[in-house]
């Protein structure tokens, strides 16, 4: 009996020394950010938790890997979160359930009106970096084709073979629409699982393939954005959205998080997403040096 005694005091104390440890690892916080499951996502987590730590000295809990759109909206509705990065576009057509729009101006006043009047959502300033649908080409042949922009291919198009996912080459709003906003089509399409594009563009199995362009993937295989000139393509920019009831309570938030914006073009977040997909890089160190660099830390 007295075993059983001194055996129960001792999970009673292992127990408590538990406790103890995740208090102070994981004690009460002022605030959660949280994102979707995806690395980008994960890095503008550790980036915004480590901006409004460094800058208020609120403790901010982390919730990456969430899930999808529909699963991290609903945490920041119901309170489990209190802010994330969204994107405009995914507002618009997604959460909003509304036809894209090319104008991002546009975009960006309706999901600001709508969120606010919905739901008491609150649309920050926008990060800088637009992860919308992007037409992409080797670097090599770009270079070899002279071009920089869509429409630049035209005089090429009937001769080169465009690569894409079974579902853009069928939505309406991805390569038909393309087609009849350009005024051109290519000579030849290729359906392709997602993971596989940017390889054959890279090793030349198809000549241009359509990506987003914040993917690492752009960068790992030397390939090159071509800038959509004639704006088709909606807007997808990435930005803060938070309660309004927890801007209110921290109004301090607001110019805190103002540090990061227009700092992070498609070219800075895309080179983020290759530290870490490429090269297997931390997030957290990857969001945390770029921070220090950029003089926010």
């Amino acid at each position: 009996m007295i075993f059983e005694g001194y055996r129960v005091i001792g999970i009673f104390v292992i127990l408590l020394l538990g406790l103890m440890v995740a208090s102070l690892f994981f004690g009460k916080a002022d605030l959660t950010i949280g994102g979707k499951n995806y690395t980008e996502q994960v890095i503008l987590v550790h980036m915004v938790s480590d901006l409004i730590e460094s800058h208020t000295g609120l403790k901010v809990r982390q919730r990456p890997f969430l899930g999808g759109t529909l699963v991290t909206f609903q945490a920041l509705r119901q309170g489990s979160l209190d802010g994330y990065i969204e994107y405009t576009g995914t507002g618009l057509t997604v959460l909003l359930e509304r036809e894209p729009l090319s104008d991002p101006d546009e975009v960006r006043l309706v999901v600001e009106t709508e969120f606010k009047t919905l739901w008491d959502l609150e649309w920050l300033d926008a990060l800088g970096f637009n992860n919308t649908y992007v037409m992409t080409i080797n670097s090599k042949q770009a270079k070899e084709l002279g071009v920089t922009k869509f429409s630049e291919l035209e005089p090429f198009a009937a001769e080169l073979t465009l690569g894409a996912t079974h579902e853009f080459l069928e939505r309406a709003d991805g390569y038909p629409g393309l087609t009849r906003h350009y005024g051109f089509a290519f000579g030849k399409t290729r359906a392709l699982d997602p993971g596989l594009t940017y390889q054959a563009a890279a090793v030349g199995k198809v000549d241009v393939i359509d990506a987003f362009a914040t993917d690492g993937r752009i960068q790992a295989f030397d390939l090159h954005p071509l800038k959509d000139d004639k704006h088709y393509f909606p807007a997808y920019h990435g930005a803060p959205l938070f309660r309004a009831d927890v801007l209110k309570k921290y109004p301090e938030l607001k110019s805190v998080l103002r540090l990061l914006a227009n700092r992070l073009d498609d070219a800075a977040m895309r080179s983020l997403n290759y530290e870490v997909d490429s090269k297997k890089r931390d997030p957290l160190l990857v969001a945390r040096e770029w921070l220090t660099a950029d003089g926010l830390l």
